[in-house]
């Protein structure tokens, strides 16, 4: 419903802007669908956040949290329940953990480092991770993204380990590690997700041939 909501919004604009090319299109349609689609699991995860008493840690997590997910993409539940669920464990979650240990500087660094290297190595294999509702197809998009995604990661290890507030330390490092499991083949694999841009090419040739 969401998806062909956001379809329509896209057709509309380009009728009122005929100079929309292709490629635009796509980023338009992304943002509609990244729009509507989170705003009402935000609100259900405030809400959530609010009864555990963690509001504003989970408002700051998901701040910090939604640049790295929004060019780097990840693997989407199928049900609204399981985007609920899963939304208010990444974020929540993340919160509350957050606040129940704390490390030391050396070990941030250690940490930092080695997030850095698996985050850095996700990344350059399925950044940007798309789905077969939301695919990724142009290259030029696709690039731009993984570079955003190696910038944004980097500064986030970065402020993680020289900030002195060990919680919005412990978010950062979760978040990236989180993140960057969910972009993985493994994760897709466990939710029963495909790479969009791999069905589209694999559905373009067959069509080509």
């Amino acid at each position: 419903m969401i998806n062909r909501f956001c379809e329509y919004l896209t057709k509309r604009i380009r009728k009122k802007m005929p100079d929309i090319d292709d490629e635009n299109a796509e980023v338009i349609l992304y943002g509609l669908q990244l729009m509507f689609g989170e705003v009402p699991k935000l609100f259900i995860m405030a809400g959530i956040a609010w009864g555990l008493g963690i509001f504003k840690l989970t408002m700051i997590c998901f701040a910090l949290m939604l640049p790295y997910r929004m060019y780097s993409g990840g693997f989407h539940l199928k049900t609204h329940l399981g985007c609920i669920i899963g939304t208010s464990i990444m974020y929540t979650g993340n919160a509350f953990l957050s606040q129940v240990f704390e490390i030391s500087f050396l070990s941030k660094v250690i940490l930092g480092v080695f997030l850095w290297v698996f985050a850095i190595v996700m990344i350059y294999k399925y950044a940007p991770a798309d789905t077969e509702d939301v695919p990724v197809i142009s290259k030029k998009e696709r690039r731009k993204r993984k570079i955003c995604s190696y910038v944004i990661v980097t500064v986030m290890l970065i402020v993680a380990c020289v900030i002195k507030n060990s919680v919005i330390s412990n978010m950062l490092l979760i978040g990236v590690f989180a993140q960057s499991v969910s972009i993985t083949r493994f994760a897709y694999w466990v939710t029963r997700n495909r790479y969009g841009y791999e069905v589209y090419w694999k559905n373009k040739n067959v069509f080509d041939n």
